[in-house]
């Protein structure tokens, strides 16, 4: 589905994007990114923390490994610069798992089973794919927020942005 160029070019996106957007959230007037507003997540802080516990779940079923999550989000959010860094963590671990990845492992097929406790089969290259899709939706749940909050607007973080600013070898 996807060739291991697009993945790595996926991570990497992932991670410059998730700092363009902690940066503009750490811009904002004080209280701003966690204050509670009509949203899903209730606030934006919330809404970035979903998206890493995501991050977590995915990373898990791409390595076989047991997650040991039962929710898509916790009941609190870390701190925004607890999460940030554990965000980078997380976006580092992602970059360097698709360095390594090789054009067999990135069609293999796995079986998981989703938090709601369906099972799906999917490639390594569909996850990446859902994952990025999944981070891109949710982005837009925050930059919703970001409109609320006068004089702001969100980040501009469209692939051909990327590109632009990170060229690619």
């Amino acid at each position: 589905m996807i060739g291991i160029r697009t993945a790595r070019m996926l991570t990497r996106y992932n991670a410059w994007s998730n700092k363009v957007w902690f940066d503009a959230i750490a811009a904002l007037p004080a209280g701003e990114a966690t204050k509670e507003r009509k949203s899903l997540f209730k606030n934006m802080v919330h809404t970035l923390n979903h998206i890493y516990v995501i991050d977590q779940i995915w990373q898990a079923h791409l390595t076989g490994a047991d997650h040991g999550l039962t929710a898509r989000n916790t009941p609190d959010h870390p701190p925004q610069d607890e999460l940030w860094r554990k965000q980078q963590e997380i976006d580092t671990w992602y970059i360097h798992w698709s360095d390594a990845l090789t054009d067999a492992a990135i069609d293999e097929r796995r079986s998981v089973v989703l938090i709601g406790g369906n099972g799906v089969s999917m490639s390594r290259g569909e996850m990446l794919l859902h994952l990025y899709h999944h981070t891109a939706y949710h982005r837009g749940f925050v930059g919703e927020m970001i409109y609320e909050v006068p004089g702001c607007r969100p980040p501009v973080t469209d692939l051909p942005v990327f590109l632009r600013e990170v060229p690619q070898n």
